[in-house]
């Protein structure tokens, strides 16, 4: 989804092939043995299998919100929220919403091991209503890459068990997401496409476009 985000937003022309992950195509194995999702294919061969890569070079390219940070201390404070995002909150995510997945890593109580996890998040996610508190964005009273990185995350956070996150006391980051949430470009980045097909031609994406410079 966030790679999406950045290429909605600086309007970089792609092939989108949705694919299936439980039936992936031999051609996105070719293109990336790692077999994660994104993958953006570049028109000159080089692959990118980063999410946060992905929206990095979109933004390179184009960046008309002025996502990227304009100073080293920007560049920093972003980097520091997004890999605090990226380690310790996706992992206590990953259990929480998955409980199931780690059964390694508990005594068979799924209840309380995930409550443990969500817990440990919700801290971090108190730190984030803090800043959103101080202004608008993450890092300043506009969205910045950290914003843009970040929202998928705790989208998924909340809506793992909505009532609770609608009870916490966090009403900032719920204002934030809400936002996001019913924003043009949610809506456009959110939009379904059935799975490709072998020989065909994905959609263009954004749906705007109609030139092809990469795929993804």
């Amino acid at each position: 989804m966030r790679a999406r985000l950045a290429l909605a937003v600086s309007g970089q022309p792609c092939e989108l092939r949705e694919i299936v992950l439980r039936d992936k195509p031999p051609e996105m194995l070719a293109a990336s043995p790692k077999a994660t999702v994104p993958v953006l294919v570049l028109a000159s061969g080089e692959v990118l299998e980063q999410s946060l890569a992905i929206m990095q070079w979109a933004l390179r390219q184009r960046d008309p919100e002025g996502w990227l940070p304009a100073d080293s201390a920007g560049q920093q404070a972003q980097q520091a929220l997004i890999a605090a995002n990226d380690g310790p909150f996706k992992h206590a995510l990953d259990r929480y919403k998955y409980p199931n997945r780690y059964a390694g890593e508990h005594a068979g109580d799924e209840q309380a091991f995930a409550e443990s996890h969500r817990s440990h998040a919700a801290a971090w996610l108190l730190s984030l209503d803090t800043l959103l508190c101080r202004h608008d964005g993450l890092c300043g009273p506009t969205a910045c890459l950290a914003d843009m990185a970040i929202l998928p995350f705790v989208r998924q956070f909340a809506h793992t068990d909505p009532g609770w996150f609608a009870a916490q006391p966090w009403p900032q980051l719920g204002a934030w997401l809400g936002r996001w949430e019913s924003s043009a470009l949610f809506h456009q980045v959110m939009e379904k496409y059935q799975p490709w097909q072998a020989g065909r031609c994905g959609p263009a994406f954004p749906p705007a476009t109609s030139t092809h410079d990469a795929e993804i």
